[in-house]
């Protein structure tokens, strides 16, 4: 806890160093799961919390951990393991940070119980601007700090250590898939699911198409899988990416709704190990890494090409291949918030407008307003959405891939959901605050808590485009840049150098989390008594 109180010394020297000379400034955190063009330029005035990346402390007795702030998903449930523990919403991508989900918007297969990351979280420490350091609780005297600064993007604050929440982890998540014919027997499906009596832990959905969904729901279990049956992995580098896996063995299945009066009609379950279950989605990124193949267009989408190049295939490979590749501004990356009576309608628009499949489904039990994280927007209500991932390509030309997002956004808006605030966003600041409301309550608490020389959250967020700002004019001073990486293949191997510069690719290697066979049994069935 020393190293610990040190380093959130120096941070808060060097944050009250900015703050008396009114300069703003960005935080360092040495990754990031955003998919938004970089803001950093040489020169930029930086705080660096890069170094805050341990499990300090883990709590059997009361099921909390002390966690600081970019300790990443897959070392945080290593550490809660070792106590029989785990985070009740783990992000699905090993990468993703604890303060990035409360700093950010993060719901997962387990949100439709748990709600976001944030509401998981039992207080934060924080370097306020002016350097100050805080410890805020959802009650207390800091309460409107906590509940402000979750998915405020670090506008009000630097996060330097967070309080989790753990409950009690199993050995195995029992798997359950269950193949619908439609939108609305999916959508029929996902709430069933999400009811108490069903006693489940986990559910999300993926639409292949609209005549191919299929709703996953696990339920976490010490039991052992039946004889014959083996555990079901997705780590290794032979194992089939997830969505693929899904797919084929839900293909031939028929309606769970045309096959009701069986039990196990339309459905099919397995056993997987926990932590593999979590980071289903790592390989393959869900399905975006597929885009890598249709970029390298002369290299064959076969298990073997996948096997031989899963070290680039992991989802912190991918998002550095990502940024380093330029094609992020032409891939659209966007996570929406929808009420459940227009989840078709969008489906459709997505469908005829953009042709983007296969398209995810998570339930979400979500807080009442007002919150930068989707929420339905009736004054106070709290409810439950719909988060549909809506990623695939785009139009190449970069002014039709600006009209289609802006399509997008327009079509969220007049469907009544909400974004992701990770992606490009396109709104102008009007259209922004219409959306996300509470401008006022926010712009207090910046004044309350000495935050308005940092920039905003629409300052985070919005895409320049073309000559807006000064971000557009330096990109038109660099017109060279994205210039020569659109030039192919060029963009695409210098992503990939930046992935091996990272040495990311070590990072899943050794990975303590991956289901080890011979520690069970062979050939991946656990041993018996």
């Amino acid at each position: 806890m020393e190293r610990h109180t040190q380093a959130v010394r120096l941070i808060s020297s060097t944050v009250r160093s900015f703050f008396e000379r009114a300069e703003p400034y960005r935080i360092w955190h040495g990754s990031t799961n955003s998919t938004r063009p970089p803001a950093q330029k040489a020169g930029a005035r930086l705080v660096d919390i890069s170094g805050l990346r341990h499990v300090l402390a883990v709590d059997a007795a009361a099921r909390t951990a002390l966690v600081e702030p970019n300790v990443p998903m897959d070392r945080l449930v290593e550490s809660t393991l070792r106590h029989g523990l785990v985070p009740p919403v783990v992000m699905e991508f090993p990468g993703i940070t604890a303060g990035g989900g409360y700093a950010g918007t993060a719901g997962e297969s387990s949100s439709f119980r748990h709600g976001y990351f944030d509401e998981n979280v039992r207080g934060v420490e924080l370097v306020l601007p002016d350097g100050e350091v805080v410890f805020a609780r959802p009650q207390g005297r800091d309460a409107d700090l906590f509940r402000g600064a979750a998915g405020a993007l670090g506008t009000l604050g630097v996060t330097t250590l967070l309080e989790l929440r753990l409950v009690e982890a199993k050995r195995f998540v029992r798997t359950t898939y269950r193949r619908t014919d439609s939108v609305a027997e999916a959508l029929a499906a996902i709430r069933e699911e999400c009811a108490p009596e069903k006693g489940n832990d986990y559910v999300d959905g993926i639409l292949f198409s609209k005549d191919h969904g299929v709703i996953v729901s696990g339920r976490m279990t010490d039991e052992l899988p039946p004889p014959g049956d083996r555990v079901r992995t997705f780590s290794h580098a032979w194992d089939p990416w997830y969505y693929m896996h899904v797919q084929e063995i839900t293909k031939s299945l028929p309606s769970s709704a045309s096959s009701s009066s069986s039990p196990a009609g339309g459905k099919v379950t397995e056993y997987i190990p926990l932590a593999e279950y979590l980071f289903r989605y790592d390989r393959g990124g869900f399905w975006v890494g597929r885009a890598a193949f249709d970029y390298f267009w002369p290299v064959p989408f076969g298990r073997l090409s996948r096997w031989f190049l899963d070290d680039f295939l992991h989802t912190r490979m991918l998002y550095r291949a990502l940024h380093g590749s330029g094609e992020s501004a032409r891939f659209v990356v966007q996570d929406v918030g929808m009420p459940y009576g227009s989840v078709e309608p969008f489906v459709d628009f997505v469908a005829d407008r953009l042709a983007i499949w296969p398209l995810w489904l998570c339930p979400l039990k979500t807080p009442a307003g007002p919150s930068f994280h989707p929420h339905l927007r009736a004054a106070g209500q709290q409810g439950e959405m719909l988060n549909i991932g809506v990623w695939g390509w785009g139009p190449e030309d970069s002014g039709a891939f600006v009209r289609a997002n802006r399509d997008l956004e327009a079509k969220i808006e007049q469907l009544g959901g909400m974004k992701w605030l990770y992606a490009h966003t396109y709104y102008s600041e009007p259209e922004f605050w219409g959306v996300y409301g509470h401008r006022e309550r926010y712009e207090a608490l910046r004044r309350k808590y000495k935050a308005t020389s940092l920039p905003s959250v629409y300052d985070k967020v919005k895409v320049e485009t073309d000559d807006e700002g000064p971000r557009g004019a330096e990109a038109k001073a660099a017109w060279w840049k994205p210039w020569l990486k659109s030039l192919w293949p060029v963009g695409g191997l210098w992503g990939i150098w930046k992935g091996i510069q990272s040495g990311d690719y070590m990072l899943h290697r050794g990975a303590e989390w991956k289901w080890k066979p011979d520690a069970e049994g062979g050939d991946g069935k656990p041993k018996t008594s």
